[in-house]
């Protein structure tokens, strides 16, 4: 358990998304990005002015995400919509 406050190491995805779930795999995109930029959830949320617990439930595939908070989310990764929502490739988690 870690304290109030301190966020833990960001670790990245385990395992390639359902290609064939879009939500499963803008899951598994933010979260990759969010591990090479070694941001918490809570500076992701910070970073595009959402809740910290609305990114974590989009982050787990649990919530349907519209598409201007998918723009404020890629805005805030550096990256373009479109790339969130592409099927992975096995290479990328080499």
């Amino acid at each position: 358990m870690h304290p109030v406050g301190v966020s833990a190491k960001p670790q990245p995805p385990i395992q390639l998304p359902d290609p064939d779930n879009l939500r499963d795999v803008l899951a598994y995109w933010i979260r990759l990005r969010r591990y090479e930029k070694g941001w918490s959830q809570e500076r992701l949320a910070l970073e595009c002015e959402l809740d910290r617990t609305y990114v974590s439930a989009v982050e787990r595939s649990r919530w349907n995400v519209s598409l201007s908070n998918m723009e404020r989310i890629a805005q805030a990764l550096d990256t373009e919509v479109w790339m969130l929502l592409r099927a992975p490739q096995h290479a990328t988690l080499d």
